[in-house]
């Protein structure tokens, strides 16, 4: 029996399961990356991955979590940019604002967002991904109270093994929203 056993094992010992749900994270949120001419791999859609619907339900909960964490960041970046000082580093100007108490009201405001950028990279492990995280995906979260992301199965199976797989995608970017239809208008005859 599996008394207080939750989650899939997923044929992995328990560091491999921890590394692949690692990769998994990071994989949907670098997908969000900007593309340039010299990245060959670019994403075909960005926000989107493919996986097995079993490894999609068990990555959902972490890529909402890194996005709440992501949301608190942000929200304190904000706050702290109150008492920042726009003066170049190691000038005159910077040096009695960071001796003011300007600047401690600065690294308070501050430290929360730093806390939840520690977080995010104990989870993902990947700078790049933290970065993007941070500056493009939360942003755009933060008046929506969870449900970030949405898990669609698809009909054809994996070709190796007939494995059941699902896109998990950003909520937002790829909606279908249906739109009404309008009825033609027709021109009025000539002849009339």
């Amino acid at each position: 029996m599996r008394h207080l056993r939750k989650g899939r094992v997923l044929g992995r010992s328990p560091s491999h399961r921890k590394a692949l749900f690692s990769n998994l994270v990071a994989a949907i949120i670098l997908t969000e990356r900007e593309v340039t001419e010299l990245e060959p791999n670019a994403p075909k859609v960005p926000g989107r991955i493919i996986t097995t619907l079993e490894k999609a339900k068990e990555i959902r909960p972490l890529v909402e979590k890194c996005i709440t964490i992501a949301k608190y960041g942000v929200i304190a970046d904000a706050k702290a940019e109150e008492f920042a000082t726009k003066a170049e580093r190691g000038s005159e100007e910077w040096k009695a604002w960071r001796k003011s108490d300007s600047w401690q009201k600065w690294a308070a405001a501050r430290a929360p967002g730093v806390t939840a950028r520690r977080r995010v990279f104990a989870i993902v492990k990947d700078k790049e991904c933290v970065r993007i995280l941070f500056n493009k995906i939360a942003p755009r979260f933060l008046e929506r109270n969870g449900g970030y992301t949405r898990i669609m199965r698809l009909a054809k199976p994996r070709l190796g093994d007939n494995g059941t797989r699902a896109i998990l995608e950003f909520v937002g970017q790829n909606d279908r929203t249906s739109k009404k239809s309008t009825k033609p208008a027709f021109e009025a005859t000539a002849s009339e």
